[in-house]
């Protein structure tokens, strides 16, 4: 009980603490996207702001398939009859954008974090020291499930900060808000086909 309290005590955008009300909205600077942002008193509910709905798709894709639009930043997942749920996401900044194909091979439910060599050495040039290991949690930055993708270094991840949802702020993965990312956990399987277009 402590650890949620404390979450809805504190909001970290950019690398920046800010105090916030538990009844009150609360702007904060993201220097991610040099604004300002309203952080409302559900900025901690897991709910992405940009709502998933279900999409026409005409596409060659077949049912279970993910499609990754990172100019767009949401994610389809292909269903039957030529349907899609599309959500709302956070991509790679500038620099860290890619593109391709890949397959799920792996799903977490409250990962744990362990942040590869070469985020620890750039953090670290900023003066910032990453854990070398993090347990799975609400103040994980993998949220709360984490599908793998392939051999890669990528995940589809939840994140404890969906107001990032609908920006290009992460070293590669593609963040949702734990509320979209446990929904698409669940129809999702190990082996699904996963495209990134950018």
């Amino acid at each position: 009980m402590r650890k949620l309290l404390t979450i809805a005590a504190t909001v970290l955008v950019g690398g920046t603490l800010a105090a916030t009300a538990a009844s009150a909205n609360t702007k904060v600077f993201d220097p991610a996207t040099r604004t300002w942002m309203t952080i409302g008193p559900g900025a901690h509910s897991g709910k992405s702001p940009i709502d998933k709905k279900v999409v026409s798709y005409d596409g060659r894709q077949k049912p279970g398939t993910i499609i990754i639009d990172t100019s767009e930043r949401r994610l389809y997942y292909v269903m039957p009859g030529g349907r899609a749920m599309k959500y709302g996401i956070g991509v790679g900044r500038e620099g860290f954008q890619w593109a391709g194909q890949k397959r799920i091979s792996r799903k977490a439910e409250w990962p744990g974090w362990t942040p590869p060599p070469q985020m620890v050495a750039r953090e670290r040039r900023k003066g910032r020291k990453l854990p070398a290991y993090m347990e799975g949690g609400p103040n994980n930055p993998l949220g709360a499930r984490a599908m793998y993708l392939g051999s890669s270094l990528y995940r589809i991840h939840g994140s404890n900060e969906p107001w990032t949802i609908g920006q290009a702020v992460s070293s590669g993965c593609i963040r949702m808000a734990n509320d979209d990312v446990i929904d698409l956990y669940d129809r999702v399987n190990v082996g699904a086909k996963v495209i990134v277009k950018r």
